[in-house]
C-alpha cells in the first residue's frame, strides 16, 4: 500500500500525464494497479480482488471530495478577506466604485431571502400535497400524467423557467420586474425537488402503519395527517432543505425577472431586487480587484446562508421525528 501511495504521489508531483488524464487521476489508477499487484502477489487473487474493489470505492470517494473541498477552501480563503458585519448587514453598492473598496451585500441577503421565502411558501404546499396524491391516492392516467410533467419539469434548464415567467408575468399580464416574479420562477424550479423527495419518503412509511391505523376505523385523511406524515416528517424536511439549496444559487432565471438593483428593496412585490447570486454576477463582470473580492465574499455569503438553511432543518428535523417510546 506504502509503495503504491508513494508511486501515485510521486506520478502527481512530476505532473505525468496519459492520454489527457490529470496527474490526480493517473496518481489514483497508479496506486489502484500497484495496490492490486502487490496484494495478489502477497495474499493471493482472492483478498487481492477484496482490496482492489475497497480502494477503488475509497478512491471514487476521494476524487468526488477533492473538488468539492478545494472549491471550499477556495472561497473562504478569498473571501474572509472581505466579510464583516458591517459587509453582511449594513453595507450595499449605492454610490460605490467598481474599483474602490467597500460596500456590501445587505440589499442582496434581503433580496436572496425574500425571494427564496416566496418560493418556499408556494412550491411546499404544492408539493407536499402533490406527493401525498400520488403515493396515497394516486393511480389512473391521471398520475401517469402528474408524474410525467414532475419528470419533464425536474430536467429544464433553469432559463427557460426565468422565460417563462417573464414572458408570461411580465410581458403579458403586465406585472413588472420584482422579487415576487424571481420567486415565482425559483417555485418552477422548487416544486419538482419537493414533490420527488417528499413522495419518496412517503413511500418508504411501512404499509403496516397504514394498515393498522385503518383497521381501527380511522379514516384516511387522518391516517395521513396523524400517522404517515409524522413519520416521514424528518426525510420531508430533509428534502425540502435540499430543494430549497437548489434554487438558491440560481442565476440565470434571476437575470430576466428581476435583473439588479444596487440598494435594499424591502419590497418585493415592486421595482427591481438584488440577490446575492446576481450579485456576484455583477461584481465579477465589472473585473477590477475590489469589484472580484466583493463577489468572493457574495459566494462565501451564499454558502453561510446555505449552511444556515441546511443547519436549521437538521434541527427541525431530529425536533419532529418519531421518537421510540
Amino acid at each position: 500500500m506504502v509503495v503504491g501511495v508513494a508511486v501515485g504521489l510521486l506520478v502527481q508531483l512530476t505532473g505525468v500525464t496519459f492520454v489527457g488524464l490529470a496527474p490526480v487521476v493517473m496518481a489514483v489508477i497508479v496506486f489502484l494497479i500497484t495496490y492490486t499487484g502487490w496484494t495478489l502477489a502477497v495474499e493471493g487473487r482472492r483478498h487481492a480482488t477484496d482490496r482492489f474493489a475497497t480502494a477503488l470505492i475509497y478512491s471514487a470517494a476521494t476524487l468526488a471530495l477533492v473538488p468539492l473541498i478545494w472549491i471550499l477552501v477556495t472561497v473562504v480563503v478569498q473571501g474572509i478577506t472581505v466579510l464583516s458585519p458591517q459587509f453582511l448587514f449594513v453595507d450595499t453598492m449605492r454610490n460605490v466604485n467598481p474599483r474602490a473598496a467597500g460596500g456590501g451585500v445587505a440589499h442582496a441577503v434581503v433580496g436572496t431571502i425574500q425571494q427564496v421565502g416566496i418560493a418556499t411558501l408556494i412550491s411546499v404546499p404544492i408539493g407536499l400535497l402533490t406527493a401525498i396524491y400520488l403515493s396515497e391516492y394516486g393511480r389512473g392516467r391521471l398520475a401517469r400524467s402528474i408524474n410525467f410533467f414532475v419528470d419533464v419539469m425536474t430536467g429544464i434548464p433553469s432559463i427557460v423557467a426565468g422565460m417563462f415567467i417573464y414572458t408570461f408575468w411580465i410581458l403579458t399580464l403586465g406585472f413588472p420586474q420584482s422579487g415576487l416574479a424571481a420567486g415565482l420562477a425559483l417555485t418552477i424550479l422548487m416544486v419538482p425537488v419537493v414533490v420527488r423527495s417528499a413522495e419518496e419518503m412517503l413511500r418508504i412509511v411501512p404499509s403496516e402503519l397504514r394498515e393498522g391505523a385503518l383497521a381501527l376505523g380511522i379514516p384516511k385523511y387522518r391516517v395521513i395527517m396523524k400517522v404517515v406524515l409524522p413519520t416521514a416528517i424528518s426525510g420531508i424536511i430533509t428534502g425540502v432543505m435540499l430543494a430549497i439549496a437548489r434554487v438558491t444559487g440560481e442565476t440565470a432565471p434571476l437575470l430576466l425577472t428581476t435583473f439588479l438593483a444596487q440598494d435594499i428593496n424591502w419590497n418585493a412585490f415592486s421595482d427591481s431586487q438584488a440577490s446575492l447570486p446576481t450579485f456576484i454576477w455583477d461584481q465579477i463582470a465589472r473585473g477590477t480587484q475590489s469589484s472580484l473580492d466583493r463577489a468572493w465574499a457574495g459566494a462565501l455569503t451564499l454558502i453561510l446562508i446555505v449552511l444556515v438553511f441546511y443547519a436549521t432543518a437538521r434541527i427541525l428535523a431530529a425536533r419532529y421525528a418519531p421518537k421510540e417510546r
